[in-house]
This record gives structure tokens, sequence and C-alpha cells, in this order.
């Protein structure tokens, strides 16, 4: 059914630790969440009256469930992508589209290879959720409605991802197109959804919306109207319908997709000919691609090619065009809520509730985040693959000119999806919406932000041979420190109390997501201050993240982002300028070499 592309993938997949060693990882982080929760709830008061275990259990699924979603939807999309850009950079693809195999087993088996490791993180977590109705709060039902929704949208994603990634070249288009893809398939529904936010919204939108389906699969009330057997069995008829149709397309167009039409190949000489015979007058001419005059190269050659030439395809353009959609329907987002008087901060007022202004700016940031992280890891990753990290080994090519040549181009390529965030920031300064102090915190707490998910790119793409594992822990650290550490603050609102009876429980979640960081971002030159700044990162950040809840002086949150990321971000840096080949000694398949 699914071809022997599958059938590969599920062979050797039981043979590699890192798919133990995922659905482990992540049902262990699943469960330190539920039992921090209930740290938290039961250090406030006993949980001795079925009341108590009720509200727990409730309020963890509604927890545990949208981050499920996101999590796995996240990993299905990037992971389909990424899994099909490697295929395209090692020149493997052309093999595979050479042989008999149809359009449909390669799309298929692709699709099916990519969830293997996906699946079997869903599959890890049905125990856990099942005990939550032990607890009460929660019924079997929603459970059952909140994995079709989880499966159907992961399906969405990873078919999604598979077709982009078959019908682009780049591995930075494939994934950035897929990302962008994904948030405006979400913010179309709920633009449509925008003019029922006054009167209820309508049964209907959750039928076609994953975010509106999963607030039916998490609401007990919906349970009484009988809306979640027909609203879920809808979203997920209509989800695999599109799912079905993405995979129609890419199977009709596989091979007219690749091998690239940007690829050109020169053109055969005549059979029969000698060179040294004169050409006769009479006879054509063999056509030949025009030759262009050698262009002028700058002092730094990597800045130069990563400027002045479509070094990720001209379709980037594109990738351009749909992220400044996505920034013009957060400004009018944020026009609106200017206009309504909601989105004024609350300077000295010490509360939950933050201005309205803050989530949609807050989501173009994540975006742009992972985009400029996508594009550095990319970056060095698709040189490894095309066997070009081994070139630049052999010239006189010093650390410095690399590294920045690499950190500048990719500020460049991305410059749209850095500088209108920090015109939005600054267009809130003028406006009134924020202070002018705090503007100029959040301009340059962007920019450090900024300097850091380029310089963890580098870093992971340098140290990981594989292309798929670097980027997938790349953008996995980033993920981490923007929405982990967003997660442990939803519990501490969610669970009001006193702060030192929550600092134990989030002091182990923290701990936790250090040593994941450390393994990462150390995993092939360990050092002290890389030591030093994963543990310290979560913690900073969360500090950080506290701070701006209590919307008192912003100091505190600029302060230290800017001290722990820019020692973060130095921590990569000296290696990588001072360890030149340590740094490029991987080759292809992976091994080192001093």
């Amino acid at each position: 059914m699914f071809g022997p592309v599958f059938y590969r993938e599920a062979v050797v997949a039981p043979k590699r630790p890192r798919l133990y060693l995922s659905r482990s990882l992540y049902l262990l982080v699943l469960l330190l969440l539920l039992c921090t929760g209930y740290l938290v709830l039961s250090g406030m008061r006993p949980l001795r009256t079925a009341s108590d275990l009720s509200r727990f259990g409730g309020a963890m699924f509604l927890l545990l469930a949208p981050l499920q979603m996101l999590v796995l939807t996240f990993l299905a999309a990037v992971g389909a992508a990424s899994s099909v850009a490697q295929e395209k950079d090692r020149r493997t693809l052309i093999l595979m589209l050479l042989t008999r195999l149809t359009g449909s087993e390669v799309v298929v088996g692709k699709l099916a290879a990519s969830l293997i490791a996906v699946l079997f993180m869903l599959l890890a977590s049905f125990p856990l959720f099942f005990s939550l109705p032990l607890f009460g709060g929660v019924s079997t039902g929603q459970i059952a409605s909140m994995y079709l929704v989880t499966l159907v949208t992961i399906l969405l994603a990873a078919a999604a991802g598979t077709v982009v990634g078959l019908w682009r070249e780049k591995t930075f288009q494939s994934i950035a197109f897929t990302v962008l893809a994904i948030v405006l398939w979400l913010a179309f529904w709920e633009i449509l959804a925008m003019p029922f936010r006054h009167g209820g919204t309508p049964d209907w939108l959750a039928y076609l919306s994953p975010i509106r389906a999963m607030q039916v699969a998490l609401s007990p009330l919906a349970v009484e109207r009988h809306l979640p057997s027909a609203t879920i069995g809808g979203y997920g008829v209509f989800s695999l319908a599109i799912t079905i149709l993405i995979c129609v397309i890419g199977a009709s167009k596989v091979r007219v997709w690749n091998p690239s039409r940007e690829i050109r190949f020169t053109p055969p000489q005549p059979e029969g000919r000698d060179d040294t015979t004169p050409q006769s007058t009479t006879e054509p001419t063999t056509a030949t691609w025009k030759v262009r005059s050698a262009r002028p190269v700058w002092s730094n050659p990597i800045l130069w090619r990563e400027v002045c030439t479509w070094a990720y395809g001209k379709k980037i353009v594109l990738i351009r065009l749909a992220y400044l959609l996505i920034c013009l329907l957060v400004a009018m987002l944020l026009y609106q809520t200017i206009s309504s008087g909601t989105a004024f901060e609350r300077t000295g007022v010490a509360g939950r509730a933050l201005p309205a202004a803050t989530l949609p700016l807050a989501a173009v940031g994540v975006i742009s985040l992972f985009l400029v992280n996508a594009l550095a890891v990319n970056s060095i990753t698709t040189e490894r693959d095309v066997l070009a990290l081994d070139l630049l080994l052999v010239t006189d090519l010093r650390p410095l000119e690399f590294i920045s040549g690499k950190i500048l181009g990719v500020f460049f390529v991305t410059k749209e999806m850095i500088v209108v965030p920090l015109g939005m920031l600054v267009a809130l300064g003028l406006s009134g919406v924020m202070t002018w102090e705090n503007t100029f915190y959040a301009v340059l707490g962007a920019l450090a932000l900024y300097v850091f998910v380029a310089t963890v790119g580098i870093h992971c793409g340098l140290n990981y041979p594989a292309g798929r594992t670097a980027t997938l822990i790349s953008l996995g650290t980033i993920f981490f420190l923007c929405i982990g550490v967003a997660i442990c603050m939803v519990i501490m609102t969610s669970f009001r109390g006193a702060f030192e009876l929550q600092l134990g429980p989030f002091l182990a979640m923290i701990l936790g997501g250090g040593a994941g960081l450390y393994a990462a971002l150390g995993w092939r030159n360990p050092s002290s201050a890389i030591f030093l700044a994963s543990f310290s990162l979560p913690m900073i950040t969360f500090y950080a993240i506290t701070q701006f809840l209590l919307q008192r002086d912003q100091l505190f949150v600029f302060m230290p982002v800017v001290a722990g990321y820019g020692f973060a971000t130095t921590a990569m840096l000296v290696p990588a300028l001072s360890e030149f080949d340590v740094s490029f000694s991987q080759g292809s398949g992976g091994e080192q070499s001093e």
C-alpha cells in the first residue's frame, strides 16, 4: 500500500536508538508537566475532594492536549519537509524517480516514512491521557475526540510538508513554505471567525479549522449539545479530503517538478565530430549556453555569494511575500486593538492579563525567529550535502570570514523578516502603546534574539553531519525556549498560589530543559561556557517572562535577555572562530578527522 520507500524506513527505523529516545523523552516531558501541575495544586491546598481532583484533571487536559497537537504538528510538518529536502540534496530522489516507482508510491511512501516517529510519540502518550479520567473533569469521549483531531491535523501537516519538499529545490524554501502555509491556513479560518466573535462562533467553522475543532473536543459543554461526534467527524472528513487532494497533486507533479528546471546541463556534442576537422560553413553549430563574464568578488567571498547571488533560490521572494501577508494581517489586528484602546500597556500594574497587542506581535516574532534559524542551519547543511564544504577546507578562507559571512548573509536574506517586526515595535512606540523606553528595550532585545537564533543554526549545522538531524535539533532548541518555557508560565498562571510552592516543580522542569539544551548544543564540542549557557537560558527566559507578566519595570526583562542570550551566543561563536578545522571536520558520512 505504501510502497518500498515506506517499507525501507519501517525496517531501518527500529534499529535507530533515536526512535526510542524521542518517544521516551516526549512521554517523560508530558509526565513531568502532569506531576508539576499536581505538585503546584497540592502545595496550595490538599486534594481531598472529588471536585479538587476533577478541577486538576480538567485543567491539565486543557493544557496538555493543545500542547500535544502543537508539538506533533510542528514535528510532522518540518520533519516531512526536511526529509524530502535531504533526499534532494543528496541526489537520491532522482535515483528513485528513475525506477519503476509510481508517483503515488514516492509521495505516500515519504509521507508515511516521515510519520513513523511522530505517530509512535502520539501512541506513547495514550496511557497518560487516558489516566486523566481517573481524576475526573474529563471524559474518555473528549480524549478520543482530541486524538482524532490531533491525528488528522498531523496527517494534513505532514502531507503539506512532503509535497512542498518535492516542489521546492532548496531546503530552506521547503521548511519556510511549509511553516508559512500552515500559519496562513490557521489564520484564514480565524479571519472568517472574526465577524462572529461577538455573537458566538458558528458550529460549521469547527468543521474546517483545527483550532476550533480542538476547542470543541476540549469543551465539556459541547458534550451536552452532542457536538463532538458530528463536528469532529466532519473535521476529520474535511482534513482527510484535503490531505488526499494534496497527495494527488504531489503524485501527479513529482516527475514534473523533479529534477528542478533550475538545473541546466551542457548540451552534448554531435556524434562523429572531430574537433580538429574544420567546421563547414553550411553545418549548423551546436547550441551552447551563454557564458557570462566574471564578476568582481568581495574580499569575503562567503558574504558575496549570500548577498549577490540567489544562493537559496529565486522562489525565496514568494516566502517573503507570504510572510509579509501574515504581517499585514497582524498589522490590521493591531490597528483595531489600538483604535479600541485595548492595545495599551499597563505600566506599573501587577497582574496576569496582558495588553491585546502582545500575542499578535509575539506570534510574528516567533515565526520570524524560526525562519531565521531555519535559514542559518540550512546554509551550512546545504554546503555539506553538496560537498561544497570540503572544497572550502582546502582554501585559505579564515574562520572569521566564513562565520561572519554566513551570519551576515542570513540577516540579509531574511531582512524583511527582521525589519518588519522591529518596525511594528517602533510603530507601537509612535502610537503611544508603549513608552519609548520600553520600545528601546524591545528593539535591542529582539536584535539579541535574532543574533542568537542565527548562531544556534550555524552551530548545529557545523556540529551535526546529518542535515535533517541538524535542522530538527536547531528548530527544536528555539521551539523549547519560545514555547516550552511559556508552557511553564501557563501552568503558573493557571494554578494561582504562592510562588515558593511552585518554585520546586518548575526548577525540575527548567533543569531538565537545561540538560536537553546541553546535550543538543554541546554534543560534539562540550565546554564549560556552553554548559553554563544551557542551564542558565531556561532560567533567564523564565525570569524574563515572569517580570513581563508583572508589567512593572521592563528593564528587568531587557537586561537578563541581553546578558543571557549574548553570553550563549559568545559561547557558541568562540569555538567556531578558533577551531576552524575541528568544526568542519565532519564529512558527509559523519566521520571525524583530526
